[in-house]
């Protein structure tokens, strides 16, 4: 008495042909390549940024948000402390960044 193969076995279950499972995999797939083709228009979108050096006045914004965040943090501590330093370093650094 031979036994049979186990893909025999399996090659007999009935396929399922239920809509729902059908809608289930497209449902899937298109939501997978949503998310491709947004991730894809963020990282354009970064990249280009990049492709000129920042003016005077960007680095003073940023570089004033970074130290007014810390010196907000230090005098008044705390999250608001830090954002209000933060805000304000970014203001007073983009005014000195376009004077120099």
């Amino acid at each position: 008495m031979t036994r049979p193969h186990a893909g025999v076995a399996n090659a007999r279950m009935p396929i399922s042909t239920e809509p729902e499972l059908f809608e289930k995999v497209i449902d899937m797939k298109s939501k997978l390549l949503m998310s491709v083709a947004v991730a894809s228009v963020i990282a354009l979108t970064t990249l280009s940024g990049c492709s000129t050096s920042p003016t005077n006045a960007q680095i003073g914004t940023a570089g004033g948000a970074v130290l007014g965040g810390a010196a907000g943090n230090a005098i008044f501590g705390g999250t608001l402390g830090t954002l209000g330093g933060a805000a304000a370093g970014a203001v007073i650094g983009n005014e000195v960044g376009k004077k120099y």
